[in-house]
């Protein structure tokens, strides 16, 4: 543990399993004290349970780092905003907001009902928006902080059946990359990442469609993508769900101050840097097998993060009239 979030206190959404669990205790090992958010809910929205997050809660003390639990809904304006107060309650403020609830409701476009494009809209978009609206006021009154929203490459139109997960997803990069514009002055960073892992999330994707992704979007020998055993197939295509925690704690700390309103795709021992939403410029990758934060800090600055602009450098606060 290199301890690069030391004194730092994040708020990290979804955090009950799955990729929120994992970049919750990613933060945690490098000494971030951690707000655990999650309803428990099933990946349609249902049935709530504290029992994910707790479980996550009790992982993070075992650390040795201070964590607190949370059960409040993203998707409602006032209740995202009872999230970011209780960091600040139980912390003294807020430094890191990581947006990772999400939930599930894929059917072909045209058999879609409103209700399942409003529901995934209101706990992707609306909640990324509501957590973030209540920081960013924290984060500029103290002029500085770091936001980082969980994207997918679903944004990019990779598959069929999931239109409202892909729009939200894009919505959420596009968001981010505006607010990195509007809260840069006051030394606050906001970065999109499309992390990968194989996860209750994943593992939802129907047979026929998964081992049809495997060979058509991630290259794999069509026999070999037709005779895996589905988990091992998952776990081949989406690899490990821990596999984003490290380059998002770098995103989170102070040695990324400049790195801001961009939008990466990080798992299967890749981080890709994208320009735009469509493919990216820059790979870097990891001999093994899995990505430090040390490793994240010695290479991500000069592969990729040195052809990085800030779109809105810190600027010194405007003198008031006397």
């Amino acid at each position: 543990m290199s301890e690069i979030l030391k004194g730092k206190n994040a708020v990290v959404t979804g955090a009950g399993r799955g990729i929120g669990r994992e970049i919750a205790l990613a933060l945690a090992e490098e000494g971030a004290n951690i707000v655990v958010n999650d309803l428990g809910v099933t990946l349609a929205g249902a049935e709530p349970t504290s029992t994910p997050a707790d479980e996550t809660v009790a992982e993070i003390k075992k650390k040795g780092v201070n964590a607190t639990v949370n059960y409040n809904d993203v998707s409602t304006f006032s209740s995202a905003e009872a999230i970011i107060k209780s960091c600040v309650d139980n912390f003294g403020k807020i430094d890191i907001l990581v947006n990772v609830a999400g939930v599930l409701r894929d059917r072909m476009m045209y058999n879609m009902a409103p209700e399942e494009w409003d529901l995934v809209m209101k706990v992707h978009l609306y909640g990324t928006f509501n957590t973030c609206r209540h920081a960013a006021a924290l984060m500029r009154e103290q002029r500085g902080g770091h936001i980082i929203n969980i994207a997918s490459r679903a944004a990019l139109g990779i598959s069929a059946g999931n239109a409202n997960y892909s729009a939200a997803k894009g919505g959420i990069i596009s968001f981010t990359r505006c607010i990195a514009k509007d809260l840069g002055r006051y030394g606050i960073t906001a970065n999109a990442v499309m992390p990968t892992g194989w996860t209750r999330m994943t593992s939802s994707i129907p047979e026929d469609k998964l081992r049809t992704l495997a060979v058509t979007y991630y290259g794999l020998d069509e026999k070999v993508a037709n005779t895996l055993p589905v988990d091992e197939l998952g776990k081949k295509v989406y690899g490990d769900p821990g596999d984003a925690g490290k380059l998002i704690a770098y995103l989170a700390s102070d040695a990324a101050a400049n790195i801001n309103g961009q939008l990466f795709f990080c798992g299967m021992g890749q981080i890709q840097h994208y320009p735009d939403a469509s493919i990216p410029d820059k790979t870097i990758y990891t001999s093994a097998g899995r990505w430090t934060i040390e490793e994240v800090v010695r290479t991500f600055p000069g592969a990729i993060g040195k052809a990085l602009v800030n779109p809105a450098p810190p600027q010194p606060p405007k003198e008031k009239p006397a």
